[in-house]
């Protein structure tokens, strides 16, 4: 397949003109986003919708969050990653394979329904975690656009996928938010190096490879600002797969936290790296084990009651 977006290949970066669609579907009085929303999706590359879910989901969320976070014997100890300096925990990926009120919350309607309205396709789970942010020892996480990543060293063709980050806390200015740049969606940096062997096994603590050059990141702070959406539990924030981002570290008592799905279109599934020997594990991008998300509605809370 033709490489649409290379990068790591030179020794200097480049700006690419993105060659795809925002939204692969036009809005319509059926939408499950408003016109508002639509078209802010498209202009910015994120959206934040607030208290999407309810107080009793939430808490089951939280419920289930702080149970996994004691690292039951059940979880795949492959799937798990700690801070680089201080060993607190800092991810547990392929979550809703390894819970199943996780794998719920995946295929919740209110979520898989935007999925399928921006991507215009059906979808699959490209990549699930639960992300801890802990209070004094959460770390950064730097700047970079998934796209990048997901291409390079996953072989994701083209920039056909969103990211939902539902709060499991609440977010505020101040305890390492996740900041982004508005319409960097639009622009496709390339990065400079080339990708180290197993180089995920580095990069899921901290990341060198992979992220922009920081004359690219002031030329683009200059050009779209940033922004850093805060609040309450049971809010989401959805933001294209091309949208530079990044987070502060936490170094308040208030520790910050979200279950994170990543969806693919299915007819954007996995090809070969078009940046390394080999594809990264299952865990991390699926490519063998995918399925179309068949979309559930209801209370989460009510299911596990009924569990």
């Amino acid at each position: 397949m033709t490489d649409l977006y290379p990068s790591r290949v030179a020794d200097q970066p480049q700006w690419l003109a993105r060659k795809d669609p925002v939204i692969h579907s036009d809005w319509h009085s059926e939408s499950p986003l408003s016109q508002a929303q639509h078209d802010a999706f498209e202009r910015d590359g994120f959206l934040v919708l607030e208290n999407v879910f309810e107080a009793d989901e939430i808490a089951t969320l939280q419920a289930e969050m702080n149970r996994l976070r004691g690292i039951p014997a059940t979880l795949d100890p492959q799937t798990i990653v700690a801070e680089p300096s201080s060993g607190a925990l800092r991810s547990i990926f392929a979550v809703h394979q390894q819970s199943a009120l996780l794998g719920r919350l995946a295929a919740d309607e209110r979520l898989v329904a935007i999925a399928n309205h921006i991507l215009g396709d059906e979808v699959y789970l490209h990549q699930t975690r639960l992300n801890y942010k802990p209070g004094f020892d959460g770390k950064e996480f730097y700047w970079h656009s998934d796209f990048e990543t997901w291409h390079t060293e996953d072989g994701m063709p083209r920039m056909r996928a969103i990211s939902m980050s539902v709060q499991l806390v609440d977010n505020f200015e101040f305890n390492g938010p996740l900041m982004l740049m508005p319409g960097s969606h639009k622009t496709f940096v390339t990065c400079v190096g080339e990708t180290p062997e197993d180089h995920y096994k580095e990069s899921l603590r901290k990341q060198e490879y992979g992220v922009p050059d920081r004359d690219s990141l002031a030329k683009l702070a200059e050009q779209h600002g940033i922004v850093a959406p805060t609040g309450p539990a049971g809010s989401v924030v959805i933001f294209d797969c091309n949208t530079m981002h990044g987070s502060n570290g936490n170094i308040t008592p208030y520790p910050r936290a979200n279950a994170f799905m990543v969806y693919n279109a299915w007819a954007n599934r996995l090809e070969k790296p078009f940046g390394a020997e080999r594809p990264r594990p299952e865990f991390i991008g699926a490519r063998e084990h995918t399925q179309r998300l068949v979309p559930v509605s209801g209370s989460l809370a009510q299911q596990v009651r009924a569990a």
